[in-house]
């Protein structure tokens, strides 16, 4: 049953960007796109109370009460900047509002960005080992908790393998190609 309302709730998160993003620009009702788009928090505590009212209900902590922890995670670490950028893309295509800006490509600029993507991974992570600790304390049986356990590890490996890329940005940064014309170029140091 949570395997299933995890996948009802990535395509509800879907649906209700299509058709907030929808509203917003092709309809040209602005307000109700907005409403919309703020229902998408709404999925995340329909599957929160559904993880919490099946544990209480005696069931087995499994690996989909984990997974149903990581994806409530990853949704608070980076749905906000996926809304976002889509936004930004709707808006420009339907909205006739200006292209959006495009991350850097080179240099510290482009660390600097990919810092700030794995820090919606750390957010993630710490929700989703909240989360979890939270289930761990409230089924309250070491005997039973060990893949609520191991979910955590998998959360925290998740982030430092992101981690390990976002840095390796630092240790080598990208160089813009011999071709590209300065000026390009020092557009990416100033950003």
């Amino acid at each position: 049953m949570i395997v299933a309302l995890i996948a009802a709730c990535e395509i509800g998160f879907w649906v209700l960007l299509a058709a907030g993003l929808a509203f917003r620009y092709l309809l040209r009702m602005p307000r109700t796109g907005l409403a919309l788009l703020l229902c998408e928090p709404l999925l995340e505590v329909v599957l929160l109370v559904a993880t919490a009212l099946d544990l209480k209900n005696g069931a087995e902590p499994n690996w989909t009460h984990g997974l149903a922890a990581l994806y409530i995670g990853y949704t608070v670490g980076h749905g906000h900047r996926t809304v976002k950028w889509l936004d930004g893309h709707a808006a420009h295509r339907f909205g006739g509002a200006p292209p959006p800006v495009k991350p850097p490509r080179y240099g510290m600029a482009r660390a600097r960005h990919e810092g700030k993507v794995w820090t919606g991974t750390l957010v993630g992570a710490a929700v989703a080992t909240a989360l979890l600790q939270i289930a761990i304390w409230y089924v309250d049986d070491p005997s039973r908790v060990t893949s609520l356990e191991s979910w955590r590890y998998a959360a925290w490996r998740a982030a430092g393998i992101h981690g390990l890329v976002a840095l390796s940005y630092w240790i080598w940064p990208r160089k813009p190609p011999a071709g590209e014309p300065a000026v390009a170029q020092e557009k990416e140091r100033v950003r």
